[in-house]
């Protein structure tokens, strides 16, 4: 095996598919990336859980497949000169890495060492921009749960129901939706399935701001992202998701409006006497045009206040503030619409126009004293 390629390209595809790589495993191949030259160079990472798996341009002179340990492979394509990078692989599973004046001689391990990626026996297809996948995950991905104890809500559930593609994630004390319409697709038949949070931040990361589409293909355990020359193949949840349409209310007596970065501004202040170790929820009170924001910790006192863009019944409310700013901040208009009935139900954001994104935070009981 042997082949040239530029180090900017190969480094690109091996941190790509480095991620999909067991750290420490029993089987040493895993620690590697599975290397396989023929009409292109095609790398891939694989952990048995999730597997990536990538093409780049390389001049193949001779084809052939070798598993090199990812770390070390990754280190030396970083250090490596910009310029051009040979790989030769010996009969003996010594690979010879040369880029300039740098040399390197290490070992390899055999391709059939490297278990095979799921073949996936595909059940449902869709196609989406990959602009617009991006933002479905960003402005969600936020309130996928990070508690094991339900792993099901680890990730974020995709369901496809009367044309339209809804993407939601909870954690047990907030809710995030995305909502867009699907111009193809090619069932009528309602059907989900959650995708790992780990595995939503690699598509995230892979996708760019255009319009070339992005396919999703769904097995019956796994699923597949297929963004340009990469593949991402990952191992569904399985479980019962949260039945997050009789979590939101159905009516709410206070509707208002704020204009979204007044109000991130407002609690970002409030929040400074907030940390780590002091989580003490930011006091929110209604009235009239104004919420006025106060903080009461260890530390000290703070308050400001926040316009409001239509009259609000008074209502005086708690929440976590790290809560409310990440939704503000999810939020992709300059205003947002905020529902609310009593100090004991949720708070509900969305936009002012349609039903695009939708986020639900629950309140924290305040004490009397402010504290």
């Amino acid at each position: 095996m042997k082949f040239t390629c530029e180090r900017a390209l190969l480094a690109e595809a091996v941190s790509t598919t480095n991620w999909a790589v067991s750290s420490k495993s029993s089987i040493q191949a895993l620690e590697g990336l599975l290397l396989e030259a023929g009409e292109g160079l095609t790398v891939t990472g694989y952990n048995l859980e999730t597997g990536i798996q990538t093409t780049i341009n390389a001049n193949i002179i001779e084809p052939g497949n070798i598993v090199i340990n990812a770390k070390l492979l990754s280190d030396i394509i970083r250090l490596c000169p910009d310029e051009e990078v040979t790989v030769t692989v010996t009969e003996t599973q010594t690979v010879l890495i040369t880029c300039c004046d740098a040399k390197y001689e290490i070992i390899g391990f055999s391709a059939e060492e490297y278990p095979n990626l799921p073949e996936i026996e595909t059940e449902q297809t869709l196609s989406l921009p990959q602009n617009v996948l991006k933002s479905m995950i960003n402005q969600t991905i936020f309130a996928i749960s990070t508690n094991d104890n339900k792993p099901i809500h680890t990730g974020s559930l995709f369901e496809v129901e009367n044309g339209r593609l809804n993407v939601v994630s909870v954690d047990g004390f907030r809710l995030a939706i995305r909502t867009e319409a699907l111009e193809s697709i090619k069932t009528d038949i309602p059907f989900s399935f959650v995708v790992p949070g780990h595995t939503l931040r690699e598509v995230e990361k892979l996708m760019d701001d255009v319009e070339d589409l992005v396919e999703i293909m769904l097995g019956r355990k796994h699923i597949t992202f297929s963004i340009g020359t990469t593949t991402i193949i990952a191992r569904i949840l399985e479980g019962e998701f949260l039945n997050y349409k009789n979590a939101i209310p159905k009516t709410n007596t206070i509707s208002t409006s704020v204009v979204t970065k007044e109000l991130i501004t407002s609690l970002e202040r409030v929040s400074i006497l907030i940390n780590e170790r002091i989580k003490n929820p930011v006091r929110c009170i209604f009235s009239d045009n104004f919420i006025q924001l106060l903080c009461t910790t260890p530390l000290g006192k703070s308050q400001d206040h926040c316009r409001l863009l239509e009259p609000s019944e008074k209502l005086e409310i708690g929440f976590n503030n790290r809560y409310l700013i990440d939704a503000l901040k999810a939020c992709p208009d300059a205003e947002v619409k905020l529902e609310l009935n009593t100090h004991l139900s949720p708070i509900v954001m969305k936009p002012k126009e349609g039903d695009s994104y939708l986020y639900l935070i629950l309140p924290v009981r305040l004490k009397a004293d402010n504290e």
